[in-house]
């Protein structure tokens, strides 16, 4: 199994390569359209090879989703939380119980009538 995950990567890296190599053009990315550029008297852009500016897409978008999602399960955390609180409250309260119910007595009784 290690192998092939390993196979997988090495396709994936040698895909990416291959993008990098075939848009390694340098393209124009600005802030802001020129026409608007024009009014504030101010156009920053930036010169960057093709194949970064596909690969900060993926990033960002990957970023995004990411963040989309856990805010999305945020319920489905608050809930799970909820109930690991009071799974441990009744856990407290079922072992507090136990021991009222074996005090006063034997230890040995009371440890083998709580493991049957």
């Amino acid at each position: 199994m290690r192998y092939i995950r390993y196979a997988c990567i090495a396709v994936f890296g040698a895909a990416l390569i291959a993008v990098a190599i075939a848009n390694r053009g340098m393209v124009s990315l600005q802030l802001i359209p020129a026409e608007v550029a024009g009014w504030f008297a101010v156009n920053p852009q930036i010169e960057l090879p093709l194949f970064l500016v596909i690969f900060g897409g993926i990033v960002v978008g990957l970023l995004v989703g990411f963040v989309w999602e856990w805010i999305r399960e945020h319920t489905q955390r608050a809930e799970a939380a909820r109930q690991a609180r009071e799974l441990r409250r009744l856990q407290r309260e079922v072992s507090k119980l136990r021991s009222e119910k074996h005090e006063g007595k034997d230890e040995v009784l009371a440890l083998l009538e709580q493991t049957g």
